[in-house]
């Protein structure tokens, strides 16, 4: 990576904390959420170290602000469940360290190459999830601590147990993460998004643009394309958020969560744009040897982009518009009459081309259709509205 694309990339990512920043402070949403969830880790960790390291003067009372901290998860189920896993590894640990001190004699080095290896071993296990590598670490501190005494291995496990409590207590009654609404504030930002490359590329490819502003094209939309992972993840987060969860019982009306049918849809659109985009910056390469299919075919182009920008913007605004516990409605909608008379003159624009230009020029007339017809396919009835 040289200079100048360090100093693209530094730029482009000071612009993106700066706006998720501003949308922390101007609005709820899953931004909010993150730093909610922070401050609550924060707080459950300085409570557990109050309780075992300043009240009970524990020896190794640093076992309960990290188990604490470990334990304030995005779920309140994920929090008990990562809990229970935890004291089952810590647990482990904890016997296997006491076991290969004892073996050794109480040789620190002989019982680290005893106890490490099956226990990182069996912290890959998938179903412990994060939590498997605890036993190794459970481990490094009691081999150090060089005790293998009853009491001090029930410490360890009271430390633990306190950190656990407290992290799972922080995480169900302190405001708790529900994510119900999260899918569909990703879902927003989806036509948001998109409508707002759309346009960007409409005015860009009017005049000349250079390799770098193509790289920036794409790369905006694999962001977009990272938030339809996210509309995945927030959907999967939602149906923890039902479980175990007293958050629930503080909210009058549930939200309604988006159907997968809309996440086929726009995975099909993004999959277009970022293909779109992915033709124009092969043919911003200098050493590209195709032909530029010329200004008026993307002049043409530029007009079909901004309808199908109108089209997304409309859909952001229907979006943002109906009522969280409103339930998502999907039927078809017909190609409005701008954008087809938009499309008409491009693949007209297309049909006068010939030599090399033609190829790129194919290129972006297939995609953009494919996308279009992913726009259209079905969309809530609200945007139609």
């Amino acid at each position: 990576m040289g200079p100048r694309d360090t100093g693209r990339w530094a730029r482009k990512e000071t612009a993106a904390v700066v706006a998720t920043v501003r949308t922390v402070l101007r609005q709820p949403g899953p931004e909010r959420d993150s730093v909610v969830q922070s401050l609550k880790a924060a707080g459950a960790a300085i409570a557990a170290w109050a309780l075992a390291g300043w009240w009970l003067q524990a020896p190794m009372a640093l076992l309960a602000p990290w188990t604490a901290l470990a334990l304030v998860d995005a779920t309140v189920y994920r929090s008990l469940r990562a809990g229970l896993r935890q004291l089952a590894v810590i647990l482990l640990g904890t016997l296997t360290a006491a076991a290969a001190l004892s073996l050794t004699r109480g040789d620190t080095l002989a019982a680290m190459a005893l106890a490490l290896p099956p226990l990182v071993l069996v912290g890959t296990y998938r179903r412990l999830g994060t939590q498997g590598i605890y036993g190794a670490t459970t481990a490094l501190f009691v081999i150090t601590a060089t005790s293998t005494s009853s009491a001090e291995i029930g410490h360890r496990l009271l430390e633990t147990g306190i950190g656990a409590v407290i992290g799972i207590a922080v995480n169900a009654f302190v405001l708790p993460p529900v994510h119900l609404r999260n899918a569909g504030d990703q879902l927003l930002r989806l036509p948001r998004d998109t409508g707002r490359l759309l346009r960007d590329l409409a005015q860009g490819v009017k005049g000349e643009w250079t390799a770098e502003q193509a790289l920036d094209w794409h790369d905006e939309a694999r962001r977009v394309e990272e938030t339809l992972r996210y509309v995945r993840d927030a959907r999967r987060h939602a149906e923890e958020s039902s479980r175990l969860n007293p958050g629930l019982r503080l909210r009058r009306a549930r939200s309604a969560q988006p159907p997968p049918a809309l996440d086929a849809r726009w995975s099909a659109a993004v999959d277009h744009l970022r293909a779109v985009t992915r033709t124009l910056a092969t043919l911003g390469q200098g050493d590209n040897p195709l032909r530029s299919p010329g200004n008026d075919f993307f002049a043409d182009w530029a007009r079909l982009a901004e309808t199908l920008a109108v089209l997304c913007e409309r859909e952001y605004e229907a979006l943002a518009r109906r009522e969280p516990s409103a339930p998502y409605v999907l039927e078809p909608r017909a190609v409005p009459e701008e954008v087809r008379v938009a499309y008409e003159a491009l693949d007209a624009s297309f049909r006068g081309l010939s030599g090399t230009g033609a190829v790129p020029a194919g290129e972006l007339l297939a995609e953009t259709r494919q996308l279009l017809r992913a726009l259209v396919s079905e969309v809530p009835r609200e945007v139609g509205r």
